[in-house]
Protein backbone atom coordinates (compact mmCIF):
# COMPACT_ATOMS: atom_id res chain seq x y z
CA UNK A 1 0.00 0.00 0.00
CA UNK A 2 1.13 3.92 -0.20
CA UNK A 3 1.52 5.22 3.07
CA UNK A 4 -0.81 7.96 4.02
CA UNK A 5 0.60 11.23 5.54
CA UNK A 6 -0.93 14.37 4.11
CA UNK A 7 -3.42 14.41 2.04
CA UNK A 8 -4.16 18.21 0.49
CA UNK A 9 -6.58 18.00 -2.60
CA UNK A 10 -9.88 19.42 -4.02
CA UNK A 11 -12.47 16.78 -3.71
CA UNK A 12 -15.67 15.21 -5.52
CA UNK A 13 -19.07 15.90 -3.69
CA UNK A 14 -21.65 13.48 -3.42
CA UNK A 15 -24.13 14.48 -0.58
CA UNK A 16 -26.05 11.63 -1.07
CA UNK A 17 -27.21 9.87 2.42
CA UNK A 18 -27.10 5.99 2.89
CA UNK A 19 -24.83 5.31 0.00
CA UNK A 20 -24.80 1.36 -0.12
CA UNK A 21 -21.85 -1.12 -1.33
CA UNK A 22 -24.30 -2.06 -4.38
CA UNK A 23 -24.36 1.69 -5.32
CA UNK A 24 -20.26 1.88 -5.00
CA UNK A 25 -20.23 -0.78 -6.91
CA UNK A 26 -22.93 -2.92 -8.39
CA UNK A 27 -23.03 -6.64 -7.80
CA UNK A 28 -22.56 -7.79 -11.86
CA UNK A 29 -19.26 -6.26 -11.25
CA UNK A 30 -17.67 -8.39 -8.60
CA UNK A 31 -16.13 -11.27 -10.58
CA UNK A 32 -12.18 -10.32 -11.18
CA UNK A 33 -10.53 -11.84 -8.24
CA UNK A 34 -7.80 -8.99 -8.14
CA UNK A 35 -7.95 -5.06 -7.14
CA UNK A 36 -7.56 -4.10 -10.25
CA UNK A 37 -10.33 -2.08 -13.02
CA UNK A 38 -13.09 -2.07 -10.47
CA UNK A 39 -12.38 2.17 -10.65
CA UNK A 40 -14.27 2.11 -13.91
CA UNK A 41 -17.17 1.08 -12.78
CA UNK A 42 -17.50 3.47 -9.82
CA UNK A 43 -20.99 3.91 -8.94
CA UNK A 44 -21.74 2.55 -12.47
CA UNK A 45 -25.80 2.83 -12.53
CA UNK A 46 -25.47 6.72 -11.39
CA UNK A 47 -22.66 7.77 -13.33
CA UNK A 48 -24.06 6.27 -16.37
CA UNK A 49 -27.63 5.99 -18.67
CA UNK A 50 -28.88 2.55 -19.68
CA UNK A 51 -25.46 0.81 -18.20
CA UNK A 52 -23.84 2.21 -21.42
CA UNK A 53 -20.32 3.57 -20.03
CA UNK A 54 -20.77 6.12 -23.51
CA UNK A 55 -23.82 7.67 -21.68
CA UNK A 56 -22.63 9.98 -19.01
CA UNK A 57 -24.68 11.37 -17.19
CA UNK A 58 -23.94 14.92 -16.98
CA UNK A 59 -25.67 15.62 -13.38
CA UNK A 60 -23.29 12.82 -11.46
CA UNK A 61 -20.51 14.61 -9.64
CA UNK A 62 -18.15 12.41 -11.17
CA UNK A 63 -18.96 13.28 -14.72
CA UNK A 64 -18.87 17.21 -13.42
CA UNK A 65 -15.26 18.66 -15.25
CA UNK A 66 -15.23 21.22 -12.22
CA UNK A 67 -14.81 18.31 -9.79
CA UNK A 68 -11.80 16.05 -9.48
CA UNK A 69 -9.38 15.28 -6.51
CA UNK A 70 -8.35 12.87 -4.26
CA UNK A 71 -11.33 12.48 -1.94
CA UNK A 72 -14.64 11.96 -1.80
CA UNK A 73 -16.85 13.96 0.30
CA UNK A 74 -20.29 11.87 0.93
CA UNK A 75 -23.25 12.33 3.48
CA UNK A 76 -23.88 9.90 6.38
CA UNK A 77 -24.10 6.32 6.91
CA UNK A 78 -21.35 5.52 3.79
CA UNK A 79 -20.93 2.07 2.95
CA UNK A 80 -23.92 0.66 4.40
CA UNK A 81 -25.10 -2.38 2.90
CA UNK A 82 -23.45 -6.24 1.73
CA UNK A 83 -20.09 -6.08 3.25
CA UNK A 84 -18.18 -6.47 0.13
CA UNK A 85 -14.60 -5.48 -0.18
CA UNK A 86 -15.02 -4.08 -3.56
CA UNK A 87 -16.21 -1.25 -2.66
CA UNK A 88 -13.09 0.02 -1.23
CA UNK A 89 -11.35 -1.50 -3.70
CA UNK A 90 -13.47 0.74 -6.71
CA UNK A 91 -13.08 3.96 -4.34
CA UNK A 92 -9.07 3.31 -4.06
CA UNK A 93 -8.95 2.19 -7.90
CA UNK A 94 -10.89 4.77 -9.16
CA UNK A 95 -8.50 7.48 -7.45
CA UNK A 96 -9.64 8.08 -4.13
CA UNK A 97 -7.18 8.60 -1.11
CA UNK A 98 -9.88 9.43 1.46
CA UNK A 99 -13.12 9.46 1.82
CA UNK A 100 -15.03 11.86 4.06
CA UNK A 101 -18.33 11.56 5.90
CA UNK A 102 -20.00 11.83 9.21
CA UNK A 103 -20.96 8.03 9.73
CA UNK A 104 -19.60 5.01 7.95
CA UNK A 105 -21.04 1.51 7.80
CA UNK A 106 -18.68 -0.31 10.06
CA UNK A 107 -17.44 -3.04 7.68
CA UNK A 108 -17.13 -0.46 5.26
CA UNK A 109 -15.05 1.42 7.54
CA UNK A 110 -12.68 -1.41 7.97
CA UNK A 111 -12.59 -2.43 4.38
CA UNK A 112 -11.43 1.04 3.70
CA UNK A 113 -8.19 1.12 6.24
CA UNK A 114 -6.58 -2.39 5.05
CA UNK A 115 -7.17 -1.23 1.51
CA UNK A 116 -4.89 2.14 1.87
CA UNK A 117 -8.54 4.31 1.74
CA UNK A 118 -8.57 6.44 4.64
CA UNK A 119 -12.25 7.19 6.56
CA UNK A 120 -12.61 10.48 7.84
CA UNK A 121 -15.73 10.14 10.16
CA UNK A 122 -16.43 14.12 11.11
CA UNK A 123 -19.45 16.01 12.42
CA UNK A 124 -22.22 16.40 10.35
CA UNK A 125 -22.12 20.31 10.93
CA UNK A 126 -18.58 20.65 9.72
CA UNK A 127 -19.53 17.91 6.43
CA UNK A 128 -22.02 20.55 5.62
CA UNK A 129 -19.55 23.24 6.02
CA UNK A 130 -17.11 21.46 3.60
CA UNK A 131 -20.43 20.91 1.01
CA UNK A 132 -20.68 24.42 0.96
CA UNK A 133 -17.65 24.84 -0.53
CA UNK A 134 -16.86 25.51 -4.15
CA UNK A 135 -15.54 23.05 -6.59
CA UNK A 136 -11.73 24.58 -6.16
CA UNK A 137 -11.84 24.72 -2.57
CA UNK A 138 -8.84 22.35 -0.67
CA UNK A 139 -9.20 19.77 1.83
CA UNK A 140 -6.12 19.60 4.20
CA UNK A 141 -6.18 15.99 5.81
CA UNK A 142 -3.19 15.55 8.50
CA UNK A 143 -3.24 11.38 9.71
CA UNK A 144 -0.42 12.13 12.11
CA UNK A 145 -2.37 14.85 14.18
CA UNK A 146 -6.19 13.20 12.85
CA UNK A 147 -7.32 16.79 12.20
CA UNK A 148 -9.07 17.87 8.68
CA UNK A 149 -9.10 21.70 7.69
CA UNK A 150 -10.82 23.33 5.20
CA UNK A 151 -8.38 25.37 3.73
CA UNK A 152 -10.65 28.52 2.76
CA UNK A 153 -11.70 29.42 5.87
CA UNK A 154 -9.16 27.66 8.36
CA UNK A 155 -12.09 25.44 10.09
CA UNK A 156 -10.34 22.59 11.19
CA UNK A 157 -12.02 19.31 13.27
CA UNK A 158 -10.56 15.76 14.77
CA UNK A 159 -11.24 12.70 13.61
CA UNK A 160 -10.72 9.02 15.43
CA UNK A 161 -8.75 6.37 13.87
CA UNK A 162 -7.60 3.01 15.55
CA UNK A 163 -4.20 3.49 16.30
CA UNK A 164 -3.17 -0.07 14.92
CA UNK A 165 -4.56 0.73 11.29
CA UNK A 166 -2.79 4.49 11.45
CA UNK A 167 0.51 3.36 12.22
CA UNK A 168 -0.26 0.70 8.93
CA UNK A 169 -1.57 3.76 6.82
CA UNK A 170 1.58 5.78 8.26
CA UNK A 171 3.52 3.61 6.83
CA UNK A 172 2.19 1.83 3.86
CA UNK A 173 1.16 -1.75 5.55
CA UNK A 174 -0.69 -3.90 5.31
CA UNK A 175 -1.40 -6.56 8.52
CA UNK A 176 1.25 -8.80 6.85
CA UNK A 177 3.46 -5.76 6.09
CA UNK A 178 3.10 -4.80 9.70
CA UNK A 179 3.94 -8.52 11.02
CA UNK A 180 6.95 -8.40 8.59
CA UNK A 181 8.29 -5.05 10.00
CA UNK A 182 8.08 -6.56 14.03
CA UNK A 183 9.78 -10.01 12.64
CA UNK A 184 12.73 -9.47 15.11
CA UNK A 185 10.31 -8.62 17.91
CA UNK A 186 8.66 -11.92 17.70
CA UNK A 187 11.38 -13.91 17.06
CA UNK A 188 13.03 -12.65 20.50
CA UNK A 189 9.66 -13.37 22.35
CA UNK A 190 9.50 -16.73 20.30
CA UNK A 191 13.39 -17.52 21.46
CA UNK A 192 12.40 -16.57 25.36
CA UNK A 193 9.43 -19.18 25.35
CA UNK A 194 11.80 -21.51 24.53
Amino acid sequence: MIAIKNIKSTFIPINMENIDTDQIIPARFLKATTKDGFGQNLFRDWRYADNDSSKPRPDFPLNKGQYRGEILVAAKNFGCGSSREHAAWAIQDYGFRAVVSSFFADIFKNNALNNGVLPVQVSEGFLQKIFQENADAILSINLETETITIDSTGLQEHFEINAYKKACLLNGFDDIDYLLSIKKDIEVFEAKRA
